[in-house]
């Protein structure tokens, strides 16, 4: 029988996720890492994701943060959505700026978890973001070749 290592499963919930994530592409997100409970993505500031003062918008750093969340809460293959999230700015982003988001696990049980994201340019932390998430159940990934199928019949 064939079964998918931890890694593995991260890999293959990241493919599925990035292929239906049009929003993470469309703002030139980059998964950089991904292992169970951790992801980095990376996305460069573009001149329509600035504000009024011309520094990165706040909702493009928090979507950016949110998106790593969500590739490191679903790393499992399990399907996960955000119960609370909150992010606190410590620095500007500037137009051209290539922002490093790196979601961690802090904490998971059961069906919850907490995982801390830093958002960085160049090593220096910019934004601060944690996520609460619910797992809501079922895998969203393939099951692996040969796994073992249940069966409603009981053995004699």
């Amino acid at each position: 029988m064939s079964a998918r290592s931890p890694q593995e499963v991260a890999h293959l919930a990241a493919d599925t996720m990035w292929a239906n994530d049009p929003t993470s592409r469309e703002l030139g997100m980059e998964l950089v890492e991904i292992a169970p409970g951790r992801a980095v993505l990376a996305m460069t500031v573009a001149p329509h994701m600035t504000n009024g003062h011309d520094t990165a918008h706040g909702g493009f750093l928090f979507t950016l943060a949110d998106s790593a969340f969500a590739f490191a809460c679903n790393s499992y293959g399990d399907t996960t959505v955000a119960a609370h999230c909150s992010i606190t700015f410590v620095r500007p982003g500037r137009r051209g700026d290539r922002l490093v988001a790196t979601a961690q696990e802090v904490s998971r049980s059961g069906r919850s978890g907490i995982y801390d994201v830093t958002i960085a340019r160049e090593g220096v932390t910019i934004a601060l973001f944690r996520g609460h998430s619910r797992t809501i159940g079922g895998s969203f990934i393939a099951p692996a070749e040969n796994a073992p199928q249940s069966s409603d019949s009981e053995a004699s």
